[in-house]
């Protein structure tokens, strides 16, 4: 297997993929505005023993995405797996939104998982397992997040609704919530590195297990769910939260 892993050169994506790098299979690393992180997430990964390339690709794009994961599945040593990590960060209220800019952010937090899914079914054999990367946001509203929020609804529902097409073919589809992580796109969102400091530490106090997600407790997740442990888990969203929205 190759793992496609979207958003995999910072955040949570990278995070993923150094857990899966002592599977040993190759990743293959989608990335879009950063070079300087996507070089160095490939050193930092080849040092592990991993086998990894990049690709820079817009997944908001119909058609970069199929570049993205043609680039992925010829290179692939058998079936492909994908890891859909990639997000948009819009920070915006509903009635104040840029409606030009919140419609790319639907696409790329949302419809780009059907486009990855649909430009993959030459790769996606049995036994493939594709892992989209949601958020507590896909249901429940929180300040400023609507362009993410809704997106992250949007593909939850795609991955319910494709169980049907991908499961005859041994094609299993399910989603990842990590709780509240202190990546740069926190930053973005709360506005600033102080607030995102003050957001942070309110998280990490109310939640049941008294810190912050990290990226093992998804990533475990994640590496679960590509393994043939999970051969049976379909339509699922599994929160790696810690207990955080359970009331």
């Amino acid at each position: 297997m190759t793992i496609l892993i979207t958003g995999g050169t910072k955040g949570i994506g990278l995070a993923i993929a150094e857990h899966l790098a002592g599977r040993g299979e190759p990743l293959v690393l989608g990335w879009h505005a950063d070079a300087e992180a996507a070089e160095a997430a490939v050193a930092r990964l080849a040092g592990m023993g991993a086998e990894v390339g990049a690709v820079r690709a817009d997944v908001g794009d119909i058609g970069e995405a199929g570049r993205l994961v043609r680039t992925a599945g010829e290179a692939a040593a058998g079936p492909l797996h994908i890891v859909h990590s990639a997000a948009m960060i819009y920070p915006t209220a509903l009635l104040a939104a840029d409606l030009a800019t919140f419609t790319q952010a639907i696409q790329t937090n949302g419809l780009s998982l059907l486009y990855l899914v649909q430009q993959a079914l030459p790769w996606l054999d049995r036994g493939s397992s594709i892992v989209f990367i949601t958020s507590a946001g896909a249901r429940t509203s929180l300040a400023n997040y609507a362009a993410l929020g809704a997106g992250k609804a949007l593909a939850e529902s795609l991955v319910r609704y494709l169980v049907p097409e991908l499961a005859p073919r041994g094609v299993r589809i399910n989603a990842v919530a990590p709780g509240l992580v202190a990546t740069t796109s926190v930053a973005r969102m709360a506005g600033g590195e102080e607030a995102a400091a003050r957001v942070l530490e309110r998280g990490a106090r109310a939640n049941p297990s008294g810190r912050l997600t990290e990226g093992a407790d998804y990533a475990a997740v994640v590496d679960f769910l590509l393994s043939p442990a999970a051969g049976f888990v379909q339509g699922q969203v599994i929160h790696a939260n810690g207990g955080a929205w359970v009331g």
